[in-house]
């Protein structure tokens, strides 16, 4: 027997908004019975077409789904339709006052339910049955929309965008949310890569966040760290051999010199501007410093 909460029990047993919606401007319905598990979430905008006004569904599944669709319904009324585009699998469940963590595919179904809702007001074309992965701002890619999981028809989109979202740290849990690999079991291994690749992502992210960030510059601080870094760093290296370079002009990143001296008209000059010039800008001033020859 699952440990279900006061608030699951009363939307399962007395579920919220049950029933069709006539003339609905959005029609979400995601799962299958095959699955075990189906929804079907109907939406009604306000006059303005900025809130949603009614919200209405069909279930067929446990008493976690029932309770997650009626839990929904309750949730989005009066919502506009970018507060009900936030909706995460987590504001069921705690809506809930949270579901066994078998049960959260149920949560899952209710939020993706929403997401193919919405899709159908702007037009877009529905999920496939049992396709778990829609997501009306997602781009089509045939690897992340192929299937992992055939016993229950699961994309790595969608096994990707449930670790990412829940923090899913095991195959078990990823069963939990998705089911993906609560069949056949084949495609376990498989899952556990997926896992791994989206926290190895996520550690990159953090770690190139993580990075110190150079202050931005103004433009006469851009320009005074020029001069002194030619008055400091470069005139006297070229000077000890004979040379010399004026600085002619700055515009943003792009730097006009004037070679003199020994380097005027030297085999080397172009090594002279480029690998020691312009090096030495860049280290100092910021990468994208372009240094040209001016007459």
């Amino acid at each position: 027997m699952w440990n279900y909460t006061e608030k699951v029990m009363d939307h399962f047993l007395n579920p919220r908004n049950v029933g069709e919606i006539a003339n609905a401007d959005g029609i979400g319905e995601v799962g299958s019975i095959v699955c075990g598990d189906a929804m079907k979430l109907y939406i009604k905008l306000d006059a303005k077409k900025e809130r949603i006004a009614e919200a209405k569904f069909q279930t067929f599944g446990c008493a976690s789904a029932i309770a997650s669709a009626s839990a929904l319904t309750e949730m989005v009324k009066g919502k506009t339709v970018a507060e009900a585009e936030k909706l995460t699998n987590q504001d069921i469940a705690h809506f809930l006052g949270e579901l066994p963590e078998e049960k959260m595919h149920c949560s899952v179904m209710g939020m993706e339910a929403m997401q193919a809702a919405l899709a159908n007001c702007r037009g877009l074309p529905a999920p496939a049955v049992c396709d778990h992965s829609h997501n009306p701002h997602a781009a089509p890619d045939p690897q992340l929309d192929r299937v992992v999981c055939h016993c229950f028809q699961v994309t790595e989109r969608k096994i990707r965008e449930v670790v990412e979202m829940n923090n899913l740290q095991t195959v078990e849990q990823v069963t939990h949310y998705t089911k993906a690999g609560g069949g056949c079991g084949g495609c376990r291994e498989e899952i556990d890569e997926i896992i791994k690749a989206v926290h190895g992502e996520a550690k990159k992210k953090q770690a190139a966040a993580d990075q110190p960030q150079s202050p931005k510059m103004t433009n006469l601080q851009r320009i005074t760290l020029i001069q002194k870094t030619f008055d400091t760093e470069i005139r006297g290296a070229l000077q000890a051999d004979g040379g010399d370079v004026e600085l002619l002009d700055i515009d943003g990143d792009t730097v006009t010199v004037k070679l003199v001296g020994r380097c005027s008209g030297c085999a080397s000059a172009h090594h002279t501007l480029k690998n020691w010039i312009e090096a030495k800008l860049r280290e100092k001033v910021g990468p994208s410093i372009n240094v040209v020859e001016g007459k």
